[in-house]
């Protein structure tokens, strides 16, 4: 008899796995997907019910021989690919292409532990259609867009230009917030900061209220009539005190989307790299005579659901840590919109804590772990218990309204630590004792100016979470959409703040003008719902397919006959003629940017950096939200005449403040903890080197924040050729067309 095959997606599950199988097992991967759309061609027959080609995955031949041996003489064969819509298709593909799918086996590991392992096999199932059929459905739609969206724009800007189903949605949903803080004009508005005293305490406080409304002072003299009036009907009185009781409860475990708001906040981790890391979690860490374990459920979920033996486990925990009295009783509910396909995101084991097992971790992974587990353990504490006391001061028509919170009982603050109140100031302030017709003294009163901020710039956490808030996207490709609108140089990320450059305002705003329904955030959700419904066997693929090809179709042929006149509106003249031949100067896009060429192109090819008649490029700018630390003038970003980018001082020549552009791709090498910055040669090449001293990696393709399938390296290249491009690593030399 032949051994049980077991085919996984990554080659570090394996030896977890075969940990708990044992030796009637043999485990191999498939490096991903093996079957997918060629690259180079639409593959999908619209005339015949939307009929894809599949095809190998140039590069694959080593893995299918791999695995066609690894099937010979097979006793049985269990296709244990990630528990999601990519995992499902990576399995049907598997079993199509060996012909084994009315044989094979489905296994599902919600978490690699041997409990769940065993369980999995021994409840193995079919392959689920539907949910392979929702994959197809949005491989499909996306290669629909892509492939007749993008030759647009390479015809109306330039080639290279891609266009994508979501990415395009979540880069206008970045142009929006830059458009809005663009435009915004700070309102000045002043407060009238007190210092009281009363029982010999002082403490601080503000004017709330006149003449029972909300005091507004909206300049500098207005507030001097304000503060002398105040001054004149000083002191105040106590003329309310309300004291409430309040419970706080622990936040839920985290979901995909949470999970990537809390570490980018907390870490400054990109989406990208904070599922690496949490992947590397769930597939197994070695944990010394242990052997490999895995020490966190499936990364990618939008459900807060809790198994009730993790709940259990957590309690007893609880319990033996702090005392009966923290274990809490909340049961989270899943929003209505979640598929609700796997738990929350959790330690496997409650046991296991992060202080215990750190030495075996990296320390990122440490870091994400750490996070993950004292979430799951806080949402299973009890709740905190608070006191809030809030008085009302009167002097006259003034009124001051303050008040302070304390914690009775910490609960689930006791390892999660968030503030009490939302109000800040208000956690901070503490009064006397006070009754009701008490004086209170005024020993002192400020006006300060202040003015309205924009709204703030997204990071990479908080455009996930609007994407997740708006129904756009899934928890399987958050992280993707904010990585292509990088590698695309539609967006730059500097200080964790997601800035659109020049060249994805002008891509958003074309695509905008034409397909602005299509683009579109509610219409995109709709389309995941759509999705929804097919994993759900409620309605077929090529119908989600036809509802949406028809009017786009239209659309498509509507934006061809017009293409000219769009391209028209694009062409910007200025006032000078070609010095080779007369014809209009024009402004035209490129490949690294805006460039000066004859409008007499392709008979005359004349062109000129567009720094010699703008010598400012303001266009070219995209400003920051940091100061100089020179001058204190806003920084920028700007290109030279190669496309490299740099970080200049907004006030040169006079401050002439820079320094390298930071592209936030991990270093390559192992135990690196430093960054890729974009640099240009003395010869004008651009090239990219680590951040870190004690490091001298160097490369000179674009780096992509994507890791090796072969050696697990954090960051692959991309080497631009006219066959193609090629994906490749520094490290191992893995290369993929």
């Amino acid at each position: 008899m032949g051994k049980k095959v077991v085919i996984v997606e990554s080659p570090s599950k394996s030896k977890t796995l075969s940990k708990y199988l044992g030796k009637d097992f043999k485990i191999v991967a498939s490096m991903g997907h093996i079957i997918d759309l060629p690259k180079k061609e639409l593959a999908v027959d619209i005339d015949n019910d939307f009929k894809p080609k599949f095809v190998v995955i140039p590069g694959k031949s080593k893995t299918i021989k791999l695995l066609k041996d690894a099937l010979k003489n097979a006793e049985q064969v269990f296709l244990a690919s990630d528990p999601d819509r990519e995992g499902e298709a990576i399995a049907f593909h598997i079993a199509r292409h060996f012909k084994i799918l009315k044989t094979a086996k489905r296994v599902l590991f919600n978490e690699i532990t041997k409990k769940a392992v065993l369980d999995g096999v021994a409840n193995s199932t079919e392959i689920d259609i539907d949910k392979v059929s929702a994959q197809i459905a949005r491989r499909l739609l996306d290669r629909l867009v892509g492939y007749k969206v993008s030759p647009l724009l390479w015809k109306l800007l330039h080639k290279g230009l891609s266009a994508g189903r979501v990415q395009s949605v979540a880069l206008k949903i970045l142009a929006k917030r830059d458009d809005e803080i663009e435009k915004f004009v700070p309102k000045e508005f002043w407060i009238l900061d007190l210092i009281l005293d009363a029982l010999a305490k002082k403490f601080p406080a503000k004017i709330t209220k006149f003449q029972g409304k909300k005091l507004e002072i909206a300049n500098q003299k207005e507030a001097k009539k304000h503060t002398d009036a105040v001054k004149k009907n000083a002191p105040f009185t106590v003329d309310k005190i309300d004291v409430k009781k309040l419970r706080k409860n622990p936040p839920p475990p985290f979901i995909t989307s949470s999970l990537q708001l809390e570490v980018s906040r907390k870490l400054g981790f990109s989406a990208k790299r904070t599922m690496r890391i949490a992947q590397q979690l769930y597939e197994g860490v070695e944990l010394g005579e242990k052997g490999p374990v895995g020490l966190i459920t499936y990364m990618r979920t939008d459900s807060v659901r809790i198994a009730n033996v993790a709940r259990a486990d957590a309690k007893k925990f609880i319990s033996t840590q702090f005392g009966k009295e923290y274990i809490g009783n909340i049961v989270y509910k899943t929003k209505k919109s979640a598929q609700d396909a796997h738990e929350a995101i959790r330690p496997t084991f409650a046991q296991n804590t992060p202080e215990q097992i750190k030495s075996y971790l990296t320390k990122e992974q440490y870091r994400i772990y750490e996070l993950i587990w004292l979430r799951f353990i806080a949402s299973q504490m009890a709740s905190a218990k608070l006191e809030r006391t809030k008085l009302e001061l009167k002097a006259g028509d003034y009124i001051v309204d303050i008040s302070a919170t304390k914690v009775l009982f910490d609960g689930f603050l006791k390892i999660w630590k968030v503030p009490i109140t939302e109000n800040k100031e208000e956690a901070d302030v503490k009064f006397p004792s006070l009754k009701i017709g008490d004086t209170v003294k005024l020993s002192q009163i400020k006006p300060s100016q202040h003015f309205t901020k924009p709204p703030a710039r997204y990071s990479e956490g908080t455009l996930v979470k609007e994407l997740e808030t708006q129904g756009i996207g899934r928890p399987s490709t958050y992280a993707q959409i904010i990585s292509t609108l990088l590698d695309r140089k539609y967006v730059n990320l500097d200080k964790k703040r997601l800035y659109v450059t020049e060249l994805g305002k002008e891509v958003n705003n074309l695509l905008q003008k034409m397909f602005p329904k299509i683009f579109e955030e509610k219409f995109t959700a709709k389309m995941e719902e759509e999705l929804d419904e097919v994993e759900q066997g409620d309605k077929k693929w090529q119908q989600v397919l036809d509802e949406f090809y028809t009017p786009f179709a239209k659309k498509l042929t509507e934006i061809e006959k017009n293409r000219k006149e769009i391209k028209k509106g694009l062409v910007k003249e200025i006032d000078r003629n070609c010095p080779e031949c007369g014809s209009p100067l024009i402004i035209r896009w490129g490949r690294y940017g805006k460039f000066i060429a004859c409008s007499n192109f392709p008979k005359c090819k004349y062109t000129e950096p567009l720094d010699k008649d703008e010598k400012k490029r303001k266009s070219e700018v995209v400003k920051l939200d940091e100061k100089c630390p020179q001058c204190g003038s806003q920084l920028v970003i700007k290109y030279n005449h190669r496309g490299g980018k740099f970080i200049a001082c907004s006030n040169y020549p006079k401050c002439k403040y820079l320094r390298s552009y930071s592209t936030g791709i991990a270093c390559p090498r192992e135990n690196c903890n430093g960054n890729l910055l974009e640099l240009t040669s003395k010869k004008g090449k651009i090239f990219y080197a680590c951040d870190n001293k004690d490091c001298d990696f160097v490369a000179f393709n674009e780096p992509v924040a994507e890791p090796c399938p072969e050696c697990g390296a954090k960051t692959t290249f991309v080497k631009k050729l006219k066959s193609g491009d090629v994906h490749y690593c520094e490290i191992c030399k893995w290369r993929q067309a």
